[in-house]
């Protein structure tokens, strides 16, 4: 089963793709084949990462890779390849099924959608574009996946394309994240250069392996702070983070793919992938490639985190609260903590996937409504979604014991607190975890307690959702105390929105089973080292101090928010701060007056150059042509051809002399014998 199941990994990634191009081929009409389509193969790449994860079981450490030669030019080869270890094969049942959890809920989530059909073949195409990227062992053929990735985002974050919102959005996340990726092309290239390959690995020469590192030698800071670039790009990471939250113009299924299982995961996993070209020459473990990553990271992480405290839009909170765990992971890259940055990755998988798609729920309770100020009081009128999101909470709010995302979460800032470096990483993300707890404490009271405030929810759905439900009822109920206004009656979605919420909920509780220090044994899996039980390893100092710091995150959020009026409480403290915060720290501005109006007055000054100067060049050497050749003309008319007419004149004039003497009369040839012979004879006589 072995060799099988790695010489035919590609299966995996071509299922999705291939039902994606059956399902563009379906009419709008055929709904239940679409979808059927789509789930049918999500879940084949599903059972087939299952005896791939299974098969890696056998063995500590195990890696199988199966290479082929794509083609040849001259004598060289470029070869492609996939890989088969820990790594692929957890991140494989991650998005395999997480993505089925998200293929279901779509199903009552865009069930009024006029562009059904066309919406699964966008998933599934996503869904195997990012298999794709986890299972190469090339970084062609990652690439190639990767790019992939980018183009099934812009796909699906513009998928609503009569808004104009959305095809913005679409367009900033592809345009943000290529700045990333020309910076990982060139990487990429200038690997190849120093290795000569770019298999990861082929029997020792690959360019993870000891051959291929010696190759590489010095360059490897620069190649590894270029191919950072795409991860920076792909993961929504500072600077190149302000495409992530746009990215919520897309359908909240799309929001909780591109967050959960697939595009932003995909740059923490290339820095895991590549990490020996990181770690390269480290000292302590350190490198400055490594030390650029924390940075990164921490700013990344507090940043989002800040920005979240001051979010209205609920899907906007979860973008940010994604842009932060993001960057706590790639802290945990840097500072060495592979293994736990990993998963934390797939333990935010389930947990985010399930926020992302209980905000859905609440949407589509509300009929569409995603401002939380608008909202409350729902815990009793959406008790299966309430109960989910807050499970769902308390694992990205960091609470351990019962919950996946603490357990991770501690991974994470028990390797920064060993990084020798500095310990401010480490306590920096300390202040992330209360402000984590801060601003998800925050969103839940906004949405679920108090009770309802004043909405018209009619009055901004938008108009691409006219259609849906338009059966649903209304009625006048008192909102706010402000009265009686006509308003969406709220309820709960329906089992198929559910029980994918059901799923994760129970996921990410039960994943703590093989996260805890009692039984490591998914940090040992991934390491590749056996996995031994201790319970004494429960009883850690940090364990409790972040456990005090989660509750007083969630306990002030109580404080604060506990009684939530017209004004967002820490607008009325910090009205300066919180506008700036609400305004995203005004990055969009800033890059607006700068990178962009820069490449404004770039463009107008080359359509200028091109208009006036290099036409103008042009259309100089083209006059200076044309008159080149009006001489050669004049030149070849009057003078050349003149000459040789009158020459050939000549000619034929003395021809016609010539040919008059021959008249074949022998007394006309005798007469100038006899004048001939005279004249010799006159000629004689002279010089004689």
């Amino acid at each position: 089963m072995n060799s099988w199941i790695v010489s035919n990994l590609w299966l995996i990634p071509a299922m999705p793709l291939a039902f994606s191009l059956i399902i563009l081929t379906l009419a709008n009409s055929r709904r239940a084949g679409a979808a059927g389509l789509a789930i049918a193969g999500q879940v084949i790449a599903f059972v087939l990462s299952l005896v791939a994860f299974l098969s890696t079981l056998q063995t500590p450490g195990f890696r199988a890779v199966h290479n082929f030669t794509w083609f040849t030019f001259g004598d060289q080869a470029l070869r492609l390849g996939w890989v088969l270890d820990p790594l692929a094969a957890a991140m494989m049942i991650m998005i395999t099924l997480v993505g089925l959890c998200i293929f279901v809920f779509s199903i009552g989530y865009m069930a009024g959608d006029k562009n059904f059909t066309r919406f699964f073949a966008y998933l599934s195409f996503f869904s195997g574009a990012m298999l794709g990227v986890v299972i190469a062992n090339s970084l062609l053929l990652l690439f190639v996946s990767w790019e992939l990735v980018g183009l099934a985002s812009y796909l699906l974050i513009g998928f609503w394309i009569d808004r104009p919102s959305a095809a913005a959005a679409a367009k900033k996340a592809f345009i943000t994240t290529r700045i990333g990726d020309l910076g990982f092309f060139l990487g990429t290239l200038w690997l190849y250069h120093n290795s000569g390959t770019l298999l990861f690995y082929d029997q020792g020469r690959g360019c993870l392996e000891e051959a291929g590192l010696l190759a590489i030698g010095g360059s490897a800071t620069f190649i590894a702070l270029l191919i950072f670039c795409g991860a920076v790009g792909k993961s929504g990471q500072f600077p190149l983070h302000v495409w992530l939250p746009d990215a919520m113009e897309g359908p909240t299924p799309v929001s909780a793919l591109i967050h959960a299982a697939t595009m932003v995961a995909a740059g923490v996993f290339l820095i895991a992938r590549v990490y020996p070209l990181f770690s390269l020459g480290a000292v302590n473990g350190v490198t400055p490639s490594l030390t650029v990553v924390v940075s990164v990271g921490v700013v990344t992480a507090l940043m989002a985190s800040l920005i979240a405290l001051a979010q209205f839009d609920i899907k906007r909170i979860l973008a940010y609260s994604t842009v932060s765990q993001l960057g706590l992971m790639m802290v945990s890259l840097g500072v060495g903590g592979v293994a736990a940055g990993i998963m934390h990755l797939i333990a935010h998988g389930f947990f985010k996937a399930l926020l992302f798609l209980g905000a859905g729920s609440v949407i589509h309770g509300l009929h569409h409504e995603q401002d939380i100020r608008k909202m409350g009081g729902l815990r009793w009128i959406l008790p299966v979604t309430f109960l989910t999101y807050a499970i769902g909470m308390m694992n990205l709010s960091g609470v351990p014991f019962f919950f996946s995302g603490g357990w991770t979460k501690e991974e994470v800032l028990h390797a920064a607190g060993h990084w020798p470096v500095s310990r401010l990483p480490y306590y920096l993300m300390l202040a992330g975890v209360i402000l984590t707890a801060l601003y998800m404490t925050r969103q839940i009271i906004y949405v679920f307690f108090g009770s309802a405030r004043n909405t018209d929810v009619q009055s901004v759905r938008p108009a691409v959702f006219d259609s849906v439900e338009a059966a649903t009822t209304t009625e006048n109920i008192s909102v706010g105390g402000t009265g009686h206004r006509p308003v969406f009656h709220a309820h709960e979605s329906p089992p198929v929105m559910t029980m994918p919420l059901i799923v994760l909920a129970l996921c990410s509780i039960l994943f703590v089973l093989v996260l805890t220090p009692a039984w490591p044994w998914l940090h040992a899996y991934l390491n590749g080292e056996p996995a031994r039980v201790d319970f004494g390893s429960l009883i850690q100092p940090m364990l409790f101090l972040s456990l005090a710091l989660v509750a007083g995150g969630i306990g002030l959020g109580w404080l604060i928010y506990r009684r939530i009026r017209e004004t967002d409480p820490l607008a009325r403290a910090q009205p300066g701060l919180f506008r700036f915060l609400e305004n995203k720290m005004w990055f969009d501005e800033f890059y607006e007056q700068t990178v962009i109006t820069f490449s404004r007055i770039l463009a107008r000054l080359a359509d200028w150059l091109d208009r006036y100067f290099w036409d103008g060049l042009v259309r100089l050497f083209a006059g200076i042509g044309q008159a080149f050749g009006v001489l050669s003309k004049g030149f070849d008319d009057h003078g050349i051809n003149a000459g040789v007419d009158e020459t050939m004149s000549g000619t034929r004039g003395f021809g016609r002399l010539i040919a008059a003497a021959h008249s074949g009369q022998i007394q006309t040839y005798l007469g100038a014998i006899a004048i001939g012979m005279l004249l010799l004879l006159v000629l004689y006589a002279w010089l004689g």
